[in-house]
């Protein structure tokens, strides 16, 4: 291996020559960069040496022949200030490329599958234009024939760079008949032969040849010069009509050339659309780039083949709600609404048309997820989003969409279509509107449905009652306390304590500073820990009692809380690290007791988490700043023999 580097690095001689000879660099910076290569060689010629030695070597060789081009135009400034000629070039103006172009090629052939790192080696030649782009391009497709961007990349180099436009669609064919099923192929594809049709389009204009069209019109040209040739004829008419004859002439026949060119484009538009369809006909993403991609060309009969592409969409996924909701959007930006028209009437006859879209939608495909489309886009309209220039509806329409928005939720919960989501929204709006009864008996009647599980709708509703109750007392009394207990009663003990964290959290608050409440809630909790087994995933129900706890009745008593936490069968880790961190502060204090019971607490925690790599070094680093230096030294010998996988714990004890 030694003699390999060595080799390698007796070739850069002349370069590092010409670096001192020309002033590039000094003797002392050659011989830091010989070490730095030197470092690098050695990397690249481990046994399994790593992507990443590849690359910082490439970064620092690139970073290099970046400094060393920045230094040859400061000492060519002082020669030619000095009256001297250009520098001319040397071998060492070349050598650092043909490094990273060779360093590339070492990276790719140990790693073929990456093609992240062939798609930088690509950008490198692109951008240095070394001549081996072809080669790389050629190497990369063999490699990952499978890969769309591959095919995507080699025809817009061919397109754009190399201006080989047969060469471009060559590439794409082929990646098509690789990647049929490929979205990004077929859609690129057509954005590259209409920027064809464009270009050629530019070129005629430029060369004066016929205006806007691909194909020289010989009928209007030989027109044009028999008027010309016959000039006289027409001197005994009026300047004014014989001007504007020959303008609507010459307008007819430009438009009849113009129509040629966008012919032209909507052929091609048509056959690509017609075998993409067939290629991916379930793609519903395929069907609305390749619309917009014709909404935003001037095309031949363009309308009739927009109500085509309509018609297709609405026969294949009429079924699909994500087809209507974007069809709705559709409508509600229809530029031919914006004509001779007032801005409010503009905005009014959009969101008119997208309803009637929705409506049809909700009588082809009911469903929950449409009744969201609807109404997500009705309470867009009732409170759009603060931007600049949106237009706002009037007060009394603002009053009808609202009200069409909440017979669209009731329309979901008639049809059995209401959903979580939809529930909290129609009662969140009934808050809104200010309307605190409605709200309430909306609440109540959906809590007692089918979704009579759901965490976040209870939550609605208990703090619905919270807000009734509160609104005329900042004290509530005794029956109020107890119907609100009641409400909590039905729902915690059914209810998974992950899914009900805000539900509890707000049942803990608001009880706080009622004992009686208070403890029938911790016995509850104990029961769903119980039930569930007494772990915790997320939120620790254990933890926030405690905290309460601590902080309503002191020490003691949340010691004895987290005792009866920790009694259940698998205590969470979270309960653990609570109660440790709890222990930690009291002894950082001067509480005898907290570090004794930190261990006794570690103790039981890695009883059941042993494996935890964490735990233990918690444990070390508790020991090493609070215990002394033996029982430091006893918790790492232990975690070491008891953890299956000890390296991640080297590191962070050696600290």
């Amino acid at each position: 291996m030694a003699d390999v580097v060595q080799y390698r690095l007796e070739r850069m001689v002349n370069e590092l020559d010409d670096f001192e000879r020309r002033g590039l660099f000094t003797r002392r910076e050659i011989a830091e960069i010989v070490k730095q290569r030197r470092k690098y060689e050695y990397r690249l010629k481990r046994p399994s040496p790593l992507k990443q030695d590849y690359l910082a070597y490439i970064d620092y060789e690139t970073q290099l022949d970046l400094l060393r081009r920045l230094r040859k135009k400061s000492v060519a400034r002082e020669l030619k200030a000095k009256g001297n000629m250009k520098m001319k070039q040397y071998h060492s103006d070349f050598a650092g490329v043909t490094r990273i172009v060779e360093i590339f090629r070492l990276a790719v052939t140990r790693f073929k599958g990456d093609i992240d790192l062939w798609f930088r080696y690509l950008e490198f030649c692109r951008l240095k234009r070394n001549g081996r782009m072809k080669k790389v391009l050629a190497q990369v497709i063999r490699f990952h024939p499978k890969v769309p961007g591959v095919w995507i990349y080699a025809a817009a180099w061919e397109f754009d760079h190399n201006l080989n436009v047969a060469a471009a669609r060559a590439l794409m064919q082929s990646g098509l008949r690789v990647c049929p099923t490929s979205e990004d192929l077929w859609v690129e594809y057509l954005r590259m032969e209409l920027t064809y049709l464009n270009k050629l389009k530019a070129r005629k204009v430029a060369l004066g040849e016929d205006e806007g069209t691909l194909v020289r019109d010989n009928r209007l040209a030989d027109e044009k010069e028999w008027r010309e040739e016959n000039k006289d004829l027409f001197m005994s008419l009026k300047d004014e009509e014989e001007n504007n004859d020959g303008a609507n002439v010459e307008n007819e026949g430009l438009k009849m050339k113009v129509d040629l060119f966008r012919q032209q484009g909507l052929s091609v538009l048509e056959t690509i659309y017609s075998a993409a369809v067939k290629a991916l006909p379930s793609s519903f993403s395929l069907r609305k780039r390749l619309f917009e991609i014709l909404e935003a060309t001037d095309l031949a009969h363009a309308e009739e083949k927009r109500e085509e592409m309509l018609n297709d969409m609405k026969r294949d996924f009429s079924t699909e709600p994500e087809y209507w909701d974007w069809l709705a959007k559709l409508e509600s930006v229809d530029p031919k609404s914006t004509q001779g028209t007032s801005e409010q009437k503009i905005v009014l006859s959009q969101v008119q048309k997208t309803i009637q879209v929705y409506e049809e939608a909700l009588n082809t495909v009911p469903s929950a997820m449409m009744f969201n489309l609807y109404a997500k886009f009705l309470m867009g309209v009732i409170a759009p989003p603060e931007q600049e220039g949106q237009n706002s509806l009037l007060p009394s329409h603002t009053v009808n969409y609202t009200s069409h928005l909440l017979m669209v939720y009731e329309k979901a919960e008639t049809m059995g279509y209401i959903t979580e989501d939809l529930a909290c929204q129609h009662i969140s709006l009934y808050l809104q509107l200010g309307q605190l009864d409605e709200a309430r008996k909306l609440a109540e009647k959906l809590c007692s449905g089918k979704l009579s599980d759901s965490a976040q709708l209870w939550l609605l509703r208990v703090s619905i009652e919270i807000r009734c109750i509160t609104k005329d007392s900042s004290s509530p009394s005794k029956a109020d306390l107890q119907s609100i207990f009641e409400l909590l009663t039905k729902v915690l003990p059914k209810v998974s304590v992950s899914k009900a964290e805000s539900l509890w959290l707000m049942a803990l608050k608001f009880f706080a500073n009622q004992k009686r409440f208070f403890d029938k809630l911790v016995e509850i909790s104990l029961v769903s820990l119980a039930r569930d087994g007494g772990s915790e995933n997320g939120f620790s129900l254990s933890s926030a009692i405690v905290n309460f706890v601590l902080q309503k009745d002191g020490v003691q008593q949340a010691r004895e809380m987290y005792k009866q936490f920790l009694a259940l069968p698998h205590p969470g880790l979270a309960i653990y690290r609570n109660c440790i961190e709890l222990e930690s502060n009291l002894s950082s204090v001067g509480d005898k007791d907290g570090i004794v019971n930190a261990r006794k607490l570690y103790e039981s925690a890695l009883a059941t988490y042993g494996q935890n790599v964490s735990l233990w070094q918690d444990y070390y680093s508790m020991e090493a700043k609070m215990g002394t230096s033996e029982t430091a030294t006893a918790v790492h010998w232990r975690a070491r023999k008891t953890l299956k996988d000890s390296t991640a714990l080297i590191a962070p004890l050696n600290l």
